[in-house]
């Protein structure tokens, strides 16, 4: 998958739809450079948040500024392949992957998250899921859809 960070001002976005606040723990897969996690510690004050990020350099980068920002207490950044880290103890995940990944992560999501809890994905849906609330975003560039999924309440048909 190319690298391709998500805009601050849909990060933000992303974290409010979800309701994050201080009681929650976000998880960003594929978290590149770490933005959405420092945004969602300094801006939310989420309690906790783990990237996951497979490439080293990337890993690097966002452990450098996380560091930088006085962070490294209250963020983790795991190098490793998103569909082997155990995501169990999210509250908030949030993914800006293709659609066909999100489809792939789609039961593991569904295996691992509890109900309520909130996953949000920046412009690829869940083909399979109904999202609670869909917005888009506009900014100097372009439109960004933001899909807002909760575990429980995701699925087309209850059967």
């Amino acid at each position: 998958m190319p690298y391709v960070p998500t805009p601050p001002g849909v990060a933000r976005k992303m974290l409010e739809l979800a309701g994050a606040g201080p009681d929650d723990i976000v998880y960003d897969l594929g978290c590149g450079d770490g933005r959405i996690l420092i945004t969602a510690v300094k801006e939310f004050g989420v309690k906790r948040a783990v990237g996951v990020e497979i490439r080293r350099e990337l890993v690097q980068e966002a452990r450098k500024k996380i560091a930088a920002e006085g962070l490294s207490d209250r963020i983790e950044i795991i190098h490793g392949d998103m569909f082997e880290v155990d995501i169990s103890e999210a509250s908030i995940v949030t993914l800006f992957l293709l659609t066909s990944v999100n489809d792939e992560l789609a039961p593991k999501l569904e295996k691992e998250l509890s109900p309520g809890t909130r996953v949000v994905s920046h412009e690829f849906q869940i083909t399979s899921w109904r999202p609670s609330v869909l917005a888009t975003i506009h900014d100097e560039f372009t439109s960004h859809n933001i899909y807002l999924y909760v575990i429980g309440a995701h699925r087309w048909n209850k059967g």
